[in-house]
């Protein structure tokens, strides 16, 4: 690569991480740039789930998508993986498996030869580290380290904004919660306590005064009417603003670790490329998912929840449980009627797989134009 194309590979890596891209797409950009200008066949950038022992994010350049697939799952953090994670010294190594940490690569797994890795260091934390492997043409120099460093601090940058979103988010939902709450109390509270006060006058009037209870009625229809419209505002006004610029995929994800971090249950998502569709058509699948996130997370008693966003034919998404299950007379409760309310109203179907013990699916499909 010459030093033109080089500039260019790098700039596009700088330029990811300003850009408004998904955290996983900067990363991918990282990864492909380093392995372009470090003239390696392989690449790879990992950020450890401490929770879990594995990744949160894994992503390769070099591997095509069906050689990833036959390696099988995300690997752990063991061997010399752990070792980029514990140390933040960079590591370059002329053959990897002469580490006194090196254990294994799985079946499927591209043979390696030569080795560099950098960790993604901000302040004194760690934040995950960049593999190269079996450069062409040669060793992975001390020229080349310096360059991975520089990349690395990129991804550092990445990961450091995507956290502060994150936390900021949080805070925007907490916001939002007592915006809801003040409304509520301010409007639609007082609304439901004339109501009942009205319902209650209504029944002691039936059988003295019938015209006067009919007319206490009509007040009822009233009030009921007006606490509707006003829930249905305050409603409105909870899109999402993920969902509005950034689509259905990024605000479920940032929905399930959000919920991940919140509750004792794994909540993960998992995604295909989704095109975008009517406004409407995305509200509708993101309260149909978040109703049936909360009912597996609040009446399930789940350990794991996974929503699944692709195409079918229609726009798909499925949010499955591995709780208690449904009773029959569940059916008619858990928000189910209003979820299927919600399908009706864009045209969309919703199914509902559940038994006594066995978890539960909740499907969503939605027509795409």
């Amino acid at each position: 690569m010459d030093a033109r194309e080089e500039l260019r590979a790098l700039s596009a890596a700088v330029l990811a991480v300003t850009a408004r891209q998904s955290v996983r797409e900067v990363l991918q950009t990282i990864v492909s740039a380093a392995r372009r200008l470090l003239d390696a066949r392989y690449a790879a950038l990992g950020v450890p789930d401490e929770d879990t022992g594995a990744f949160a994010e894994f992503v390769v350049d070099g591997i095509s998508a069906a050689q990833w697939s036959a390696i099988g799952p995300l690997p752990r953090q063991h061997g010399l993986l752990a070792v980029m994670l514990r140390d933040p010294a960079p590591l370059r190594l002329a053959d990897i498996r002469s580490h006194p940490r090196f254990e294994y690569w799985p079946k499927h797994h591209p043979e390696l030869r030569d080795f560099l890795g950098m960790p993604i260091v901000h302040g004194d934390e760690i934040l995950g580290a960049l593999y190269l492997a079996n450069k062409r043409g040669g060793e992975f120099d001390r020229d080349d380290e310096d360059l991975l460093r520089i990349l690395a601090g990129h991804a550092a940058i990445a990961l450091v904004n995507a956290r502060l979103y994150e936390r900021s988010r949080e805070l925007s939902v907490l916001e939002e919660r007592d915006r809801i709450a003040r409304e509520l109390h301010d409007s639609v509270a007082q609304k439901l306590f004339g109501l009942r006060l009205t319902a209650d006058a209504a029944a002691a009037l039936v059988t003295r005064d019938p015209a006067r209870a009919a007319a206490q009625l009509a007040t009822v229809r009233v009030l009921a009417a007006e606490a509707a419209d006003e829930l249905r505002a305050i409603v409105v006004g909870m899109r999402p603003a993920d969902l509005a610029h950034e689509g259905l995929d990024a605000a479920l994800g940032k929905q399930a670790r959000l919920l991940d971090r919140v509750h004792a249950a794994r909540v993960r998502l998992r995604a295909d490329p989704v095109p975008r569709v009517a406004p409407e058509c995305e509200d509708v699948a993101y309260r149909v998912a978040q109703e049936a996130l909360h009912n597996a997370l609040r009446h399930a008693s789940a350990r794991t929840v996974e929503i699944r966003l692709f195409l079918d034919g229609a726009l798909v998404v499925e949010v499955s449980d591995d709780g208690s299950g449904l009773r029959p007379t569940d059916q008619a409760t858990l928000g189910l009627t209003s979820m299927r309310e919600r399908a009706a109203s864009v045209g969309g179907r919703l199914t509902v797989e559940s038994a006594p013990g066995e978890g539960t699916t909740v499907r969503l499909e939605v027509p795409v134009d």
